[in-house]
């Protein structure tokens, strides 16, 4: 067992069950809202602003919803946050409520009120969309590596390429991490003439991503020298969370989509879903489902109380809903027969989307890496 687990001044594990661990009735009741707006804006929006943006703003205040009170948000945290995100990913929502409302608004809020008010203020509005950068990857923090920020009379200005941002052909303001003569500082970057979006092609529609170009762009800075890496580390921390919640919604999705096929279609004179080897399969998604619900939930929860403990819950989280998710969306391809293999088909939709998200924050293997550092495991033991 190594130092860090016997460190009294830190340990991966948590002391007792963080509170917010099992939802309440506020939950159910938000999980019905927002479920509710879902269908009847139709859930998927491939693209620019839609009604449905404005619906989850104005309606369930996503940008507000996990903001401090003290910073002009609504007060709770990731455990109703995640509440929201699970019924994203379930209804495969293109809008950017994790990226923007649940990460971008939060990394405005690292500068110190009254720095970036009027950014702070359009974002939690919904009407100044935030994509950030989140160089997670050793090859992404060399990619980061890439933009630079100098200190002119007028400002910073920032030059550079921010690659594979989510949303970043769409949005009014870019967080950055940048070099400065200093070391690495986050900066927050406004949409300019000397901003050049260049879209990516992805296998997932509802997820675009784009390349920033950054030619000397005026930029605002939001974190000191010393708070960088921490800064970093939560933004992280949130996005992970929140994909993780997503990708729960996802499994849940598909168990359903899945059992109300496999009911109704008939072979051999009686339903699909009364053969056993298929009844196995479900039963074993099931059994998926509740790992993801148990870590997504318990990661969001500890952050809530205790985000300098929650380090390993992330990475669990991580772990085990994006494996979760990959497995789901395989199977219920499987599961639907041939429709499913079809680009149309739902399905495929979900199919690509877990499988497009692989490559945003780390895959199962990544996040498995991440928890072997934290509970001092040599990882030599995972290569091979």
């Amino acid at each position: 067992m190594s130092a860090a687990i016997d460190d009294v001044t830190y340990s991966p594990w948590p002391e007792a069950e963080p509170a917010g661990l099992i939802p309440g009735p506020e939950q159910a009741d938000l999980r019905s809202a927002v479920r509710a707006v879902l269908a009847r804006h139709g859930g998927r929006d491939e693209g620019t602003p839609t009604a449905l943006w404005r619906a989850l703003v104005d309606d369930m205040a996503v940008t507000m919803l996990s903001v401090p009170e003290i910073r002009g948000g609504l007060g709770y945290g990731m455990t109703d946050m995640a509440v929201v995100l699970e019924e994203c990913g379930r209804a495969l929502v293109s809008e950017p409520v994790l990226f923007g409302a649940g990460v971008g608004v939060h990394a405005l809020l690292l500068a110190p009120a009254g720095t970036v008010d009027a950014m702070v203020s359009g974002a939690l509005a919904g009407e100044l969309r935030v994509a950030v950068h989140l160089p997670v990857t050793p090859a992404g923090r060399a990619a980061a590596q890439v933009i630079t920020a100098d200190h002119a009379a007028d400002g910073w200005r920032l030059s550079g390429v921010a690659t594979d941002i989510v949303h970043g052909a769409s949005a009014d303001v870019v967080v950055v991490g940048a070099h400065t003569a200093d070391g690495a500082r986050v900066f927050a970057v406004p949409l300019s003439d000397a901003v050049r979006a260049v879209p990516r092609t992805v296998i997932d529609p509802t997820r675009p991503r784009a390349d920033v170009h950054l030619d000397s762009a005026t930029a605002s800075v939001l974190t000191e020298v010393a708070d960088t890496a921490s800064a970093l580390d939560d933004l992280t921390a949130r996005a992970t969370i929140g994909l993780a919640s997503e990708h729960t919604g996802i499994a849940d999705r598909m168990l359903e989509m899945t059992v109300e096929y496999v009911t109704t279609r008939q072979q051999f004179g009686r339903p699909v879903g009364s053969f056993q080897a298929v009844k196995h399969r479900l039963a074993d998604l099931l059994l998926s489902l509740e790992r993801a619900r148990s870590a997504s939930r318990f990661a969001a929860a500890l952050h809530d109380s205790s985000p300098d403990r929650a380090a390993l819950a992330v990475a669990i989280a991580g772990a085990v809903c994006t494996e979760v998710a990959s497995e789901s969306v395989a199977e219920a391809v499987q599961l639907h027969g041939g429709v499913g293999f079809t680009w149309e088909h739902q399905a495929h939709r979900y199919f690509r989307r877990a499988t497009g998200d692989e490559a945003l924050l780390g895959d199962a293997v990544y996040h498995r890496r991440r928890i072997a550092d934290l509970i001092g495991l040599n990882p030599v033991r995972f290569e091979g």
